[in-house]
């Protein structure tokens, strides 16, 4: 389900009086019958997965994606307070500590808007609150370095940046970006793929220069200052450091169109390819684990 289309719908649940009154669960699992994207009884699974996550409070990894965020387990995706929220823009900044952004269930009786804005958890996902931004912008990427939260808000194609945690921002660079790298060692420094190639800010995402030489990326990572980590085009996992010159560490199992990319550590990554598997490397992409089989969702406890 595009993301246009998932607009469109929920305005029209809103004219309508249409918005389901189905409460969220406060537990971690339910099953999904009768929820937004499920068309029978079987639970719809994740949708496309945007974003990816480590909780350094225990190590659990973390998908999220139209359907919602998901608890990666042996036995499969769980789905988190029984949620169906499109969440977009997923970045893990601390223990239990989550911020995305995304589109609301089209069940959500709280609902008022198709666009979350800045959203944060506490509790590894099973609530959120709102920071600000609601009715306003769709980050697709965000990314914390040091004191400096930056996002890429798709409604504008504008970089937003804030020091006080998302509470205010300011509205930097327009740029055709799809995803950005930024670390706290350097925060001011932004890198971002883009149909025009890489690009690269040096003063906290105000503008932006393209990187001569840098091969198409559909993802990059900035695990620690000096150190880059991409997803080339054709499936390469490349490390570099100034985005001129690339080594290849390994391939990503799967496709990369609409691929997703995370740095846990320079060593620690995961990876969504194009069928929504999750694959997990601990060798800075050399190998690479299948840590989950795109659209397999386990609903039970």
């Amino acid at each position: 389900m595009t993301i246009r289309f998932r607009i469109a719908a929920f305005a029209a649940a809103v004219a309508t009086g249409g918005l389901l009154l189905t409460a969220c669960s406060t537990t971690d699992t339910a099953p999904a019958q009768g929820k937004a994207g499920a068309t029978s009884d079987a639970d719809p699974g994740t949708g496309h997965l945007h974003g990816l996550g480590v909780d350094p409070a225990d190590g659990t990894l973390y998908a999220a994606g139209h359907l919602g965020v998901f608890r990666l387990t042996p036995a499969g995706a769980v789905r988190i307070a029984d949620r169906y929220q499109d969440t977009m823009g997923f970045t893990v900044t601390g223990p239990r500590t989550f911020l995305a952004s995304g589109h609301p269930s089209i069940t959500d009786p709280a609902a008022t808007s198709p666009l979350l804005g800045l959203i944060r958890s506490t509790d590894a996902a099973k609530t959120w609150t709102t920071v600000s931004a609601a009715g306003e912008a769709d980050f697709h990427s965000l990314q914390q370095a040091g004191p400096t939260l930056y996002g890429l808000d798709s409604q504008t194609s504008r970089i937003w940046a804030s020091k006080d945690t998302g509470a205010t921002w300011e509205r930097r660079a327009k740029i055709p970006a799809g995803d950005l790298a930024a670390h706290a060692g350097t925060p001011q420094e932004v890198w971002a793929t883009s149909r025009d190639g890489l690009l690269h800010s040096t003063d906290g995402g105000a503008t932006f220069q393209p990187v001569p030489g840098a091969p198409a990326l559909a993802a990059v990572e900035r695990p620690a200052p000096g150190r880059l980590i991409a997803l080339a085009a054709d499936g390469r996992v490349l490390s570099g450091s100034d985005g001129t010159s690339w080594t290849e560490r390994g391939r990503l199992p799967g496709g990369v169109q609409g691929a997703v990319l995370t740095a846990a550590s320079p060593d620690h990554l995961l990876a969504a390819d194009s069928n929504d598997a999750v694959h997990e490397s601990k060798d800075g992409g050399r190998t690479w684990t299948t840590v989950h089989q795109g659209g397999h969702t386990n609903t039970g406890h």
